[in-house]
């Protein structure tokens, strides 16, 4: 049998590979929306249906992108060769994406609609291989949480190498064009994206080998919903990421134009935020190594609500300093459940093989991205209409319903969806003791 056991050069491969897709992650959840009405020039209610519009297109991409994985298998294993194969299109695809030519508002829009669709298919031929390959890696659930650790810990260390720096770059070099320094300052960060996934190809290798049915879509899909576990893990996604975008997009207007910061400081914002999910990364290993990691999931998120409303009653606009702290405090909990989730996949897909006799995984983990980025896609939608329903306007002095409406996004109810997430992971039960009785049993 082969060793299960990552060096630490492997878990560090593994997160460099999360470190690029972040990038992109990072653009999206943080100052995409920002980006296309206060510096490209598009209404928000056109953005959030760009958002909505995408996430149509991934309910077709992402699940034939893991059955593509399924199907092919090249010399280097089923997952690791895509990083090397999709390096440069997915770099080229975030240089494209903030690419701002001076075109009519209609043409500018048939351009957003054109790169950020083409980014997205790159995403997808990235990110499906990536979030199965932890299946592979080891099938030891302890190694998985630690290797898991590690991407999160790295993902959270390029969203605030993105959001810190890429607003003072794109003042450095734009030389006063905003759109072109955020065009140069990402064309930046996509290279370096490119060398991170090269560097995860090279560094690890695939240890598990399993047996891939060759069934029908329709069945894989049926067996999929027999899967209650998955489906509870696809529910928590949803949910999750409708809560984590909804707070990203709208942070740098909470910190410009709530708090009355500039640009420097909504990247402070949002950067100090990240900060405290690293050290989140840290703790939830630590923590799950001696406490029931699904009870940490199930009541992290919870807090995450009553801290969300503590903070829309308790920061009055201006007020910098107690933003500041309870966001921090806010990001820590948020994430204490995420390298837990993104461990809990694999489990799930095992689970789902036990119970019904059959293995699906790339379907499985395809339609786990599927749910990220459609709770993406509807979080930047709702955050489209609803900047437009309290009458946001960009560059401009906001009126109080506006102010009030920021503040609501950032905290409240952001929070609903989070701890509705808590709610949900209740009907979970795929603890540690589980899997390995699982596993030992072959029942369920």
């Amino acid at each position: 049998m082969n060793n299960q056991k990552l060096s630490v050069v492997e878990k560090v491969g593994f997160g460099a590979g999360d470190m690029a897709i972040n990038i992109m992650i990072a653009a999206m959840f943080y100052f995409m929306q920002y980006f296309y009405t206060d510096i490209f020039g598009l209404k928000p209610a056109h953005v959030g249906t760009l958002f909505l519009v995408a996430r149509l297109l991934d309910a077709i991409t992402d699940p034939v992108m893991g059955l593509i994985t399924d199907k092919v298998k090249f010399r280097g294993g089923r997952f690791r060769p895509w990083f090397a194969y999709m390096a440069i299109p997915y770099g080229f695809a975030v240089f494209l994406l903030f690419t701002t030519p001076d075109f009519s508002y209609n043409a500018k829009l048939v351009w957003a609609y054109v790169t950020y669709l083409f980014a997205m298919l790159m995403f997808t031929g990235i990110a499906i291989p990536y979030i199965s390959y932890i299946g592979v890696l080891t099938s030891d659930p302890q190694e998985r949480l630690s290797a898991n650790g590690y991407r999160m810990f790295f993902a959270k260390i390029a969203n605030v190498a993105i959001i810190a720096s890429i607003p003072t770059l794109a003042a450095l070099w734009g030389d006063g064009n905003p759109g072109k320094g955020y065009q140069l300052a990402m064309g930046f960060m996509a290279f370096i994206g490119v060398l991170l996934l090269y560097f995860c190809y090279f560094s690890t290798h695939e240890r598990v080998e399993h047996q891939v049915d060759k069934k029908p879509l329709s069945v894989q899909f049926q067996l999929l919903m027999k899967n209650d576990q998955w489906l509870v893990l696809c529910a928590c996604c949803v949910l999750g990421t409708l809560g984590y975008a909804l707070r990203g997009s709208v942070a740098f207007y909470y910190a410009i134009y709530y708090l009355g910061g500039t640009e420097s400081l909504a990247a402070s914002f949002t950067s100090a935020g990240i900060a405290a999910s690293i050290v989140s990364m840290v703790a939830s290993t630590w923590i799950t190594k001696r406490f029931c990691k699904v009870n940490l999931f199930r009541w992290s998120q919870l807090l995450v609500g009553v801290l969300s409303v503590l903070m829309f009653f308790a920061v009055e606009p201006g007020n910098i300093f107690l933003a500041f702290a309870i966001y921090i405090l806010l990001s820590f909990v948020v994430d204490l459940h995420a390298p837990i989730f993104w461990s809990a996949i694999a489990e799930a897909v095992d689970y789902g093989e036990v119970k019904n006799g059959k293995r699906v995984s790339g379907l499985a983990f395809g339609g786990i991205s599927f749910c990220q980025k459609a709770g993406a896609g509807l979080a930047g939608f709702i955050t489209g209409m609803l900047l437009t329903w309290f009458g946001y306007q960009a560059g401009e002095n906001q009126t109080e319903l506006a102010l009030t409406g920021i503040a609501l996004m950032l905290t409240i109810i952001p929070g609903f969806f989070h701890a509705l997430m808590g709610l949900v992971m209740f009907k979970y039960r795929i603890t540690d003791k589980f899997y390995h009785d699982m596993q030992a049993k072959k029942v369920v």
